[in-house]
């Protein structure tokens, strides 16, 4: 198939954001039902003007209340260790063995970390809605992580549509054991632990390609480096008869053209996922 970098750099995407990259409702929604119960014991208190005497009632008829403060706070520890800047000492507090501290602690708790705050007449109306934006905004956090797996889970789609179609078989994340348990076929590689996005297998003809996929939004060295790296893998697959399929994508690779282009021209199979939507592997010799 003809060869055309141009191409390549002109059809990089600027995102690859999916709708469930946004927010993991399932998760939001699991971890704020978890201390529902807890939170609408405490709306007690919001507008309390004696709030001490109140918080010490309620603690007193409902101690599990206090394993809520951590979130209040956005925190998802359990336990905290606060140094105090004023007596140069540091204090212990323990949100699920409720033993290890009393109503006065979890008080000077509340006090010093602005808790108190919520529960004035001008603060929140409810702490279960409260909680879940608050679960919704450390979401957010876990985003990077989803970015990650973002590019895999687009070339999956690909792959296995493509390989329904044409009656392969393919493993995601697989490793010369999983390909060598699962198909029988023998892959050295110079890392033992190197693991594949996917490995399509031909059962007709006994025939193997493997794949790695990624997305770089950001430039700098890992770029050149990556590029290095695949193209001696490229050689490395290619002595022991096997396919090496490199899918790549985003405008980072924009600050390591040259290196991009010495791999491209020395790698067979470098697409991007424009191309994948044209129906590039329709055109590989399977």
């Amino acid at each position: 198939m003809k060869k055309d970098f141009k191409h390549l750099e002109e059809t990089f995407r600027d995102s690859i954001k999916t709708w469930g990259y946004l927010v993991n409702w399932e998760k939001v929604f699991s971890n704020s039902s978890e201390l529902e119960i807890a939170l609408n014991k405490l709306n007690y208190l919001l507008g309390k003007k004696d709030l001490k005497t109140e918080f010490i009632k309620l603690y007193n008829d409902s101690v599990d209340i206090v394993k809520a403060f951590p979130i209040l706070l956005a925190v998802r520890e359990k336990k905290l260790e606060i140094y105090d800047l004023h007596t140069k000492e540091s204090r212990f507090f323990n949100f699920l063995n409720q033993d290890e501290n009393t109503a006065d602690d979890y008080f000077v708790f509340i006090e010093k970390s602005g808790l108190s705050k919520l529960f004035q007449e001008d603060g929140v109306k409810n702490l279960v809605d409260y909680v879940f934006g608050v679960e919704v905004g450390l979401d957010s956090n876990g985003r990077k992580n989803r970015g990650g797996k973002l590019m895999e889970e687009i070339v999956e789609v690909y792959v296995s549509e493509f390989c329904k179609k044409r009656g392969l078989k393919y493993l995601v994340q697989a490793n010369a054991k999983r390909i060598k348990n699962e198909w029988g076929f023998d892959i050295a590689v110079n890392k033992s632990s190197r693991s594949f996005d996917f490995a399509i297998y031909n059962p007709t003809n006994k025939k193997i390609k493997l794949i790695e996929a990624n997305f770089y939004n950001g430039g700098g060295s890992k770029l050149k480096a990556v590029c290095g790296e695949f193209k001696g893998l490229y050689q490395e697959l290619k002595r022991q008869g096997i396919d090496f399929i490199w899918i790549t994508d985003g405008q980072g690779w924009k600050t390591a053209r040259r290196p991009l282009e010495e791999t491209y021209n020395n790698n067979e199979y470098v697409f991007n996922l424009y191309m994948l939507e044209e129906g590039v592997l329709d055109n590989l010799d399977w």
